[in-house]
C-alpha cells in the first residue's frame, strides 16, 4: 500500500525522497526491518496473552531429555509469524502483483489449516488434532489454486531475449525480446538447463498437461509443508532452516527479476518475479525474530501454524521462480525429516509382517530425535542442522555459475 501511495506521490507530484520506494532493494530492508519490529517488539506480548489464555503445548512423552519441561509453553506461535509476513508485504510490496496474491493466499490457507489443527489439540484437548484427511484435503486445496494460476494466468510468463542485455557508456540496452507463456522449470547442476513441461509432457497430448502440472505441484506443496511440520520438533529447527532457505531464495528471486543479472548467470528472466524479494525479506526476518523466542530454551511453539505454512511458502516461492527442482537439495533438511519418517514405518511394517515383530532403523524418527536418544544435546543438534541446511543452500546458489 506505501508502495503504491509513494509511488503516485512521486508521479503527480515529484515529491522529493518518495521515488526510493521505486527501489527493490529500499522496500526488500524496510519489510525484513519492519517484520522483525513486529515479532520482536509484540511477540512477548502476544506470548504473555497466548500464556494467559491457558495456550500450552501438550506433549506426549516420547522418553526423551528435557521433554517434559516443555509441558505448558506457549504454542501457535505462528500467528505472530504470519502477522509479521503479511503487514510488510502489504506495506511494502506491489499486492497487484500475481505472484505477490498468490503467496499471501498460502500464508493465509495453511496458516488457517495449521490454526485449525492447533486449536482442536489445544481447546479441545484432542491430541491428535485435525484429521489428517483434512490436511492433505486443504493442501490439495492450495495445490489446485496455485497450479491453476501459474499455468493460466496471463501474468506468468518468462521472458526471452534475442540477444544478451549490454551495458554501453552506463547506460542499459534491452535488446529485442518476447514474453513467452510457456511452463518451464530450470533442472539443476546442467548446462542449458531449461525444461519445458509441455514439451516433456506433450506426447500425453495438451489437454493432459495442465492436470499433470497441477497434480505436480500439489505434490511439492503437500511434500514440503509437511516436510516443514516434521522438522518442527525441537526448539528453533524449523525456524532456522526455513531462514536459511528464505534467504537462498531471495537472492534467486533477485536475480531472476533483474535482467543483467538474470542474462549473465544464465538464469530465466521471470517479469514482475522481482517483487518477490520484498516478500522474502519479510519472510526473513518473520523467522528470525521468531527464533528471538524460539531458540532454545523455547518460550514459545510455532505449532502447526506456524510449521505448515513455512512449508507451503517455501513450495510456492520455488515454484513461481521455476526452481522447484531445486528442492530435493536446497529443501535437503525437511527431505531428509521426511524420509526418515517413510523410512522407519515402512521397515518396521515389513519386517512387523515378514519377522512377527516391528523392527526400526532409527533409534526414533523423524531424524532429529534419533540423535536426541543418542544424548545429543538439542542446542547442538540443531546448530548441526543448520550448518547442514547452509551447505545445501550454498551447493544450490553455486547452481547459478553453471553456464
Amino acid at each position: 500500500m506505501l508502495y503504491h501511495l509513494f509511488d503516485y506521490i512521486d508521479s503527480a507530484y515529484d515529491f522529493p525522497g518518495t521515488g526510493v520506494f521505486r527501489y527493490i532493494s529500499f522496500r526488500a530492508g524496510m519489510a525484513a526491518m519492519f517484520s522483525l519490529i513486529i515479532t520482536i517488539t509484540f511477540g512477548k506480548s502476544m506470548i504473555n496473552w497466548i500464556r494467559r489464555k491457558q495456550i500450552g503445548e501438550t506433549v506426549r512423552d516420547l522418553g526423551l531429555e528435557g521433554q517434559t519441561e516443555k509441558k505448558g509453553t506457549p504454542t501457535m506461535g505462528g500467528l505472530m509469524m504470519i502477522a509479521a509476513i503479511i503487514l510488510p508485504t502489504l506495506l511494502f510490496a506491489d499486492v497487484y502483483n500475481v505472484y505477490i496474491i498468490l503467496l499471501l493466499v498460502t500464508v493465509i490457507w495453511l496458516g488457517g489449516i495449521g490454526f485449525l489443527d492447533d486449536f482442536i489439540k489445544v481447546f479441545r484437548k484432542n491430541k491428535e488434532g485435525l484429521a489428517g484427511k483434512f490436511k492433505i484435503i486443504g493442501q490439495i486445496g492450495i495445490g489446485i489454486i496455485v497450479g491453476a494460476t501459474l499455468y493460466f494466468h496471463e501474468d506468468v510468463v518468462v521472458r526471452e531475449f534475442q540477444n544478451p542485455v549490454s551495458i554501453e557508456e552506463g547506460v542499459v540496452e534491452t535488446p529485442a525480446f518476447e514474453d513467452v507463456k510457456a511452463m518451464k522449470t530450470t533442472i539443476p547442476f546442467m548446462k542449458n538447463n531449461e525444461l519445458n513441461y509441455e514439451n516433456f509432457l506433450g506426447f500425453l497430448g495438451d489437454d493432459v498437461t495442465p492436470y499433470l502440472y497441477i497434480l505436480l505441484v500439489i505434490f511439492i506443496i503437500t511434500a514440503v509443508s509437511n516436510g516443514a511440520n516434521i522438522t518442527d520438533g525441537i526448539d528453533g529447527l524449523a525456524a532456522g532452516t526455513s531462514a536459511i532457505i528464505g534467504l537462498a531464495i531471495a537472492i534467486f528471486a533477485y536475480i531472476s527479476g533483474n535482467a543483467i543479472f538474470s542474462q549473465y548467470l544464465n538464469v530465466m528472466f521471470i517479469p514482475n518475479s522481482g517483487e518477490l524479494v520484498i516478500f522474502c525479506a519479510a519472510f526473513l526476518g518473520a523467522c528470525v525474530g521468531f527464533l528471538w523466542y524460539n531458540s532454545f530454551p523455547a518460550q514459545v511453539f510455532m505449532g502447526d501454524t506456524g510449521s505448515l505454512m513455512l512449508g507451503g511458502v517455501i513450495a510456492v516461492l520455488c515454484l513461481t521462480l521455476r526452481k522447484e527442482l531445486l528442492i530435493p537439495v536446497l529443501c535437503g533438511i525437511f527431505v531428509i525429516e521426511n524420509l526418515s519418517v517413510i523410512m522407519q514405518v515402512s521397515y518396521f511394517k515389513y519386517t512387523k509382517r515378514k519377522y512377527g515383530e516391528g523392527r526400526r532403523i532409527f533409534r526414533m524418527s523423524p531424524l532429529h530425535h534419533h540423535y536426541q536418544k543418542g544424548g545429543v544435546p538439542e542446542s547442538k543438534i540443531v546448530t548441526r542442522f543448520w550448518i547442514v541446511g547452509i551447505l545445501l543452500a550454498i551447493i544450490t546458489l553455486a547452481t547459478l555459475k553453471l553456464r
